[in-house]
């Protein structure tokens, strides 16, 4: 059963996400309030196939409060990904380059709001993460930042990427650390799993801690549910 509720959520989704991308490419000329709607349908439609399709639950532990901060999230499947834009209230989300390259999909995610992250161009890559993150602040927008810099299976715990340091310093932002545990239910294949993610909200740390304290404290956090 679970392979056929799976595969429904497949042939649901993806079909919704090129109509709703093309829709949002549409409204763009509107202004950013239709565009952004648009964008937000998109993560609440993906929402409701996982409860409903799927059948995973969400707990949040905690709160994420609406104001420009660095928003570091553990990283274990895609779910994640869209369901931050639930929970984080409009954000400027770090992504991999690829991904805001991609046609149609990529123009709405840069239009949307993206920091693109090119790994291979070293320090110019950070001054263009810092730039585009100076613009999200302005905007009063928070940060969502993936610092194990890919997705990583459930009980792995690798170091955080340099690119998550780069923008604490250059941008002297607190963090708040968002532990979860989708791994288990959302694998890289197509089977899904029924059952419950939970999201658990860290402390917001303070801005201007050396290099290592920060990621060891956000390290810490982000695991706080790998058992």
């Amino acid at each position: 059963m679970m392979w056929l509720r799976s595969l429904l959520f497949t042939l649901l989704f993806y079909p919704l996400t090129l109509v709703l991308v093309i829709a949002g490419i549409v409204a763009s000329p509107f202004g950013t309030g239709p565009m952004r709607a648009v964008v937000h349908s998109w993560a609440n439609a993906h929402h409701w196939l996982t409860r409903h399709l799927i059948g995973i639950r969400m707990i949040v532990e905690g709160e994420i409060p609406a104001e420009p901060m660095l928003i570091a999230i553990k990283h274990q499947a895609m779910f994640e990904t869209v369901e931050a834009l639930r929970l984080a209230r409009t954000p400027v989300v770090v992504i991999k380059r690829e991904l805001s390259d991609l046609p149609l999909f990529g123009w709405l995610t840069r239009r949307y709001g993206v920091i693109p992250v090119d790994r291979e161009a070293g320090a110019k890559a950070l001054r263009t993460m810092l730039t585009l993150g100076r613009q999200a602040i302005a905007a009063g927008r928070p940060i969502v930042i993936f610092p194990e810099g890919t997705r990583v299976p459930p009980g792995q715990t690798p170091p955080l990427r340099s690119g998550f340091a780069g923008l604490y310093r250059g941008l002297d932002l607190p963090v708040l650390p968002v532990a979860m545990d989708s791994g288990r239910l959302w694998g890289r294949g197509l089977l899904k799993r029924g059952g419950t993610i939970r999201f658990k909200v860290g402390e917001i740390i303070p801005s201007g801690l050396k290099r290592d304290e920060i990621e060891a404290r956000v390290h810490a956090a982000i695991n706080a549910l790998e058992n």
